[in-house]
C-alpha cells in the first residue's frame, strides 16, 4: 500500500494534473447536493478490496467536488471567504507529501524556522517586542481558546484567592469566546456597544470596575476585543481598552482572525492604533491574507506564559524539555500538528510583503466602491460605511423570506454565492470582500438581481 510503483506515479500525474486544473480555470461556484442525491450517485466508497485511486478520484472530480461552494469564487461573498494564492496552494501540496511533523523543533526545525519567519512579519506589524512568539493552530477557536487558557492560568497564580473568573467581551464578539467561556467554566461578562457598534475603553472600564464592586469574589481575568467583527467589519477602540487592561493587570486579547490582516495595509492601519498593548492576538492567514484552509497565527507578547499554561509533560517528551528550542506543541491546546503556517510562508516569500497590501489594498477598494453603488439606490441601505472589506447593507421592505428566496435564486443560477445574516434582530445582506479578483462588475451584477 505504501509502496511506491507504476500505479503510484500514475495516480501521482492524475492527481497533480487536476490540481493544475483546478488552479488554471476560473474557480467554480457550484452547491450543495442532499445526502440522498450522493448517496444515489456516489454509492458506498468504503469496501474491503477498495474501488482503486482512478474511480475514487473521478467520483471526487465529477460529482463530490462540484457538491462543495467553492470559497475562492470571486463571487463567493458569504462568510469569510478564501483566496489562497497558487503559490501557497501548490505549497500545500508539497506539506503533504513531505510529511512533516510541525510539533517540536528536534522534528522539524526547518518547518518551525519557516513559520517563525512568517510569525514574525505580523508580530512586527503588531509592533510587539523581539521577546513576543506564537503558533499555527487550526483556527480561530482554537486559538483563542489558548489564549485565554493562558490569560486564566497567570490570573490563577496572581490571585489564587479567587473563587470564580469572569471573560469580558461584548455581544458582537464572535461566537468562539462563548464557547471558550463554556470549556473554561468561566462567566461571561458583556459589555454594551456604542452607537457604532464599538467596543469603547469607557464602557469597558466602566462596566468592569462596576462588576468588581458588586461581586467581591469574581474577578474579571481577560478582555477580548474584536479587530474586525466577522459580521460586519467593526473595530473597535483597541488603544482605549488596552490602557484600562494594563493599568488593571486584566490580560487583553484581540480577536482579529479576519480583520487584523489589514495591518498591512497603509490606508487602515492606523484603525488598529493600540494593538501594540495587547498580551496576545489571533489572525486567520485563511481568511484574509491568501493562504489555504487551515491557519490561524496565534501571538503571544509573552510566550513564556503560553508555554507554561500549554507544556505536556510526559515520559516519552521527556527529550524534548531542558532547552531552549521552540516546540510549537508548547504554545497552545495541541501536541500533534501539521506544519500548517508553511504555505503562507511560502506565499510570502515567494511574492513580498509588498505584493501582499497591494491586494489587501484592491479588496479595500472594491468594498468602498460597493459601498458607494449600495448608497445610489434608494431601495436599499447602506448599514455602516465599511471600515474593512465588509459592506453590510438591506432591501428595504424585504423579510427573511425574500432574503432567503432571492440567496437561493443567486446561488442556483451560479452568479454568486451571498446568504443573509442578521444585525440588530433584522436580517441582512453583505459582502465580504477578501479576494482581489472581485471586481466591481461582480458586483454590479449581483446587486442587478436584486429588484
Amino acid at each position: 500500500m505504501h509502496k511506491f510503483d507504476q500505479n503510484v506515479e500514475k495516480l501521482a500525474k492524475q492527481i497533480i494534473d487536476y490540481s493544475l486544473w483546478r488552479l488554471r480555470n476560473d474557480p467554480p461556484l457550484d452547491g450543495p447536493m442532499s445526502p440522498d442525491q450522493l448517496s444515489k450517485i456516489v454509492g458506498n466508497t468504503i469496501t474491503a478490496k477498495g474501488i482503486g485511486g482512478d474511480k475514487a478520484l473521478n467520483l471526487f472530480k465529477e460529482v463530490l467536488a462540484p457538491a462543495c461552494i467553492s470559497t475562492d469564487n470571486p463571487r463567493y461573498l458569504s462568510f469569510i471567504p478564501s483566496a489562497p494564492t497558487n503559490a501557497s496552494t501548490l505549497f500545500d501540496l508539497v506539506v503533504g507529501a513531505s510529511s512533516l511533523y510541525g510539533g517540536s523543533w528536534l522534528e522539524g526545525a526547518g518547518a518551525v524556522f519557516a513559520e517563525n519567519q512568517a510569525l514574525r512579519w505580523l508580530m512586527d506589524l503588531a509592533q510587539f517586542p523581539k521577546n513576543s512568539g506564537g503558533v499555527f493552530v487550526q483556527g480561530g477557536t482554537v486559538g483563542n481558546l489558548s489564549a485565554l487558557v493562558a490569560a486564566r492560568n497567570r490570573a490563577r497564580k496572581i490571585n489564587p484567592a479567587t473563587k470564580k473568573w469572569v471573560l469580558a467581551c461584548s455581544s458582537e464578539s464572535h461566537s468562539s469566546i462563548k464557547a471558550a467561556a463554556d470549556v473554561m467554566d468561566v462567566e461571561v461578562l458583556k459589555i454594551p456597544l456604542d452607537d457604532q457598534c464599538k467596543l469603547t475603553g469607557f464602557n469597558v472600564s466602566k462596566t468592569i470596575d462596576e462588576f468588581h464592586a458588586i461581586y467581591k469574589d469574581k474577578k474579571v481575568f481577560a478582555v477580548v476585543a474584536t479587530a474586525g467583527t466577522t459580521n460586519l467589519g467593526i473595530i473597535d477602540e483597541l488603544g482605549e481598552i488596552g490602557i484600562y487592561c494594563n493599568q488593571s493587570n486584566i490580560w487583553f486579547h484581540v480577536d482579529g482572525a479576519y480583520g487584523l490582516a489589514a495591518l498591512c495595509a497603509p490606508s487602515v492601519r492606523n484603525q488598529f492604533t493600540g494593538i501594540e498593548l495587547a498580551d496576545s492576538f489571533i489572525v486567520d492567514p485563511h481568511k484574509w491574507l491568501f493562504a489555504p484552509f487551515d491557519a490561524c497565527a496565534l501571538i503571544y507578547r509573552d510566550p513564556k506564559l503560553a508555554k507554561n499554561t500549554h507544556l505536556q509533560k510526559a515520559g516519552y517528551l521527556e527529550t524534548l524539555e531542558g532547552n531552549e528550542e521552540f516546540n510549537p506543541s508548547d504554545y497552545a491546546i495541541h501536541l500533534t500538528r501539521r506544519a500548517r503556517g508553511l504555505p503562507f510562508w511560502f506565499s510570502l516569500a515567494a511574492h513580498g510583503t509588498s505584493a501582499y497590501s497591494q491586494a489587501m489594498e484592491t479588496t479595500i477598494t472594491t468594498a468602498k466602491q460597493a459601498a458607494e453603488l449600495i448608497v445610489s439606490r434608494s431601495d436599499l441601505t447602506l448599514l455602516y460605511q465599511p471600515l474593512l472589506s465588509i459592506v453590510g447593507f438591506k432591501k428595504n421592505g424585504w423579510s427573511l423570506a425574500d432574503y432567503k428566496k432571492w440567496s437561493e435564486n443567486l446561488l442556483s443560477s451560479q452568479i454568486g454565492f451571498v446568504v443573509p445574516s442578521f444585525h440588530n434582530g433584522e436580517p441582512i445582506l453583505r459582502f465580504s470582500i477578501i479576494n482581489p479578483l472581485t471586481t466591481l462588475d461582480d458586483i454590479k451584477e449581483i446587486l442587478a438581481t436584486i429588484s
